[in-house]
């Protein structure tokens, strides 16, 4: 990756904020309202980019193709919607890597998760007014790992995908990057999944913590 770009599109789950912490608790607040013991965080964190369906899953055992899904969906989306930013905080280093990206040039959000929680998180977050584009898991009418939702930042960026580069923590993010024709950064600090080893994604650069970033927009 030798360009320097002016676009930086994060992830936001396990990249740009550490949200793992809010979306674990909230997952073991429906296991204690079934009488469940709590499940240890180490257990849940790697499933924290995969939202409501990856936690259930491993919570209650309970799959999308399951009957009782869609319900418990809903019951996890209103008891996340009222302590979404208790512990989540951006990732150590972040706001180094934000205002360094300020002075030179822009960065923006694309993220699967919806936007009824995008907004106010990222709100709460502080970060509203200094992101040049926020992408929700439904603002296209697909969500990653289809390309859509960073064609649509690139858009309202006035951006063309060489002048850009997409930072995520998940296959898919390294996916979608690549069909939209961006530069791709997986990294290694975010919750990464249970699939496939991070090597194995195909991203171009691949980084250990997010200071690390500074040295792919300082050129």
């Amino acid at each position: 990756m030798t360009r320097t770009p002016r676009l930086v599109l994060f992830d936001l789950d396990g990249t740009l904020a550490d949200t793992a912490p809010d979306l674990a608790a909230t997952a073991n607040r429906m296991r204690e309202v079934r009488g469940l013991a709590p499940l240890p965080y180490a257990e849940l964190r790697p499933l924290a980019s995969h939202g409501a369906r990856g936690l259930i899953g491993r919570a209650l055992g309970v799959g999308p193709d399951d009957a009782r899904f869609g319900e418990l969906r809903e019951e996890f989306f209103v008891t996340y919607e009222r302590a979404l930013c208790v512990h989540s905080r951006l990732f150590e280093g972040m706001q180094a890597v934000l205002a360094r990206i300020e002075a030179a040039g822009r960065w923006g959000i694309v993220t699967n998760k919806m936007a009824r929680f995008t907004a106010p998180l990222i709100e709460q977050l502080g970060l509203s007014n200094r992101a040049a584009c926020v992408v929700s898991g439904d603002t296209t009418a697909h969500a990653k790992p289809h390309p859509a939702p960073l064609l649509h930042a690139l858009s309202l960026c006035g951006a063309v995908a060489g002048d850009a580069i997409y930072v995520g923590d998940d296959l898919r993010d390294v996916q979608a990057g690549a069909a939209a024709g961006l530069r791709t950064v997986a990294v290694r600090y975010g919750y990464l999944g249970e699939g496939l080893p991070i090597e194995q994604w195909g991203a171009d650069v691949i980084v250990d913590t997010p200071l690390r970033l500074l040295a792919l927009i300082e050129r």
